[in-house]
């Protein structure tokens, strides 16, 4: 299958199915595949403001199929700047050949070609694709209406292609290394193909997410549980820095894949699937990367506003309690434990901390100073943590929202 009907199968799939674009099979292959994810991936990144272009073209909005076809086209034209006889002649094509789109062919051919004339300043003009509105509600009162906008401005962009070096240094052309640590590429590339892959010289880790395992400071010859540690980032930091691994997660095909990494980096760490409220044993430090909404992953997975919804909220805040709760009772005297989350949702975050204090009296923030880790002052949180935006950043191409606390029990 080509490129351009491979995207509407996948954006089916988030938008009337609603699975989860990254475990859609893509129907096509090699470069047709790469190009198929690429454009889908576009067209949800974009959907507001491409919807708020084609709207006044209908006085009725076309049946899902349709609208799809136009939302590619529209996307290709404006975003891409794609040649718009090409375009039209395959969108038309594929659109005359469907069962439940051929009698609007006549549509998608009128409305691209207004779109390719006049589309442009409309879509300069529209806002970007709005967060949903639970999410506003959780955050308006803390980052206020500009805050909001200058995260959705970030999310409307393809993010940058993070990595973290296994020896602390990478020599990639172009790469360019960040005040945090972490490498950042800002042209698309297969990964496989860079120098180094091979050996294992890194992994794909966004700048924000490599900043937890920092948080623990020097853990050489320290025994650390990196728990829920799929797919295994945070699992081969601790193990370059030279602790003693332990990295445990409930998932039997996800810990294959940290399984995989390790081995490809030549790193060890001792790996274990299970129920983590099973789990027993002391450790000098566990790094509790807990799951959640993931909200803050937007950027990078833009079919996630169209899946998320209000109700998976309480139930993860929950677990999420109860696995910090756990997680210090597997603390040494003395031990350290890192909270953290890739929510942007403060239930998730600096409330769990806050919550926790109550049922923990000796329990205490570790104060984090982010400008030590190469941070700006305004990614310092109230409690001593950090609460990291997407709009963050936003010169150098943003970051994942997270929020990181590290957290000492007496």
């Amino acid at each position: 299958m080509q490129a351009r009907p491979a995207a509407l199968v996948l954006l089916d799939a988030v938008l009337r199915e609603r699975r989860i674009l990254s475990q859609v099979d893509v129907p096509a292959e090699g470069p047709q595949a790469a190009r198929a994810a690429r454009l889908a991936d576009s067209v949800l990144r974009n959907l507001g403001a491409v919807d708020a272009v084609l709207g006044p073209y209908f006085t009725r909005k076309p049946q899902l199929p349709v609208l799809n076809i136009l939302r590619l086209g529209a996307v290709e034209l404006l975003v891409h700047g794609e040649d718009a006889h090409g375009v039209l002649n395959d969108l038309v094509g594929i659109a005359k050949s469907g069962p439940r789109t051929r009698k609007a062919s006549g549509l998608v051919n009128a409305v691209l070609r207004k779109v390719a004339i006049e589309g442009a300043e409309r879509f300069a003009a529209a806002p970007p694709q709005r967060v949903p509105p639970w999410i506003d509600k959780a955050l308006r009162k803390r980052i206020g209406a500009e805050g909001i906008a200058a995260m959705e401005r970030a999310h409307a962009k393809m993010p940058p292609l993070d990595l973290t070096a296994r020896d602390g240094a990478l020599d990639i052309p172009l790469a360019e290394r960040l005040p945090t640590g972490s490498y950042r590429l800002h042209r698309h590339v297969q990964v496989t193909t860079l120098p180094g892959f091979a050996e294992g010289a890194f992994w794909v880790q966004d700048a924000a997410a490599a900043l937890p395992v920092r948080l623990l400071g020097d853990v050489a010859g320290k025994t650390v549980l990196d728990l829920c540690a799929a797919p295994g980032g945070k699992t081969m930091q601790l193990a370059a820095a030279g602790a003693n691994v332990t990295a445990l997660d409930i998932s039997g095909p996800r810990m294959t894949r940290v399984a995989e990494n390790l081995a490809r980096t030549g790193l060890k760490a001792t790996l274990l699937t299970g129920d983590a409220f099973q789990h027993r044993g002391g450790y000098d430090a566990v790094l509790l990367d807990a799951p959640c909404t993931a909200t803050g992953t937007i950027r990078r997975h833009p079919d996630l506003p169209f899946l998320k919804t209000e109700q998976e909220v309480e139930p993860l805040t929950k677990l999420q309690m109860r696995l910090l709760d756990h997680a210090l009772s597997l603390l040494n005297a003395g031990g350290t434990l890192v909270y953290c989350t890739c929510s942007l949702l403060p239930v998730e975050g600096a409330f769990q901390i806050t919550a926790a204090f109550k049922r923990h009296p000796g329990l205490r923030v570790i104060p984090t100073d982010p400008l030590a880790l190469g941070g700006d002052p305004e990614w310092a949180s109230a409690e001593g943590g950090l609460r990291l935006l997407p709009s963050f950043w936003p010169e150098r191409g943003g970051m994942d929202g997270f929020y990181m606390a590290a957290l000492s029990l007496s």
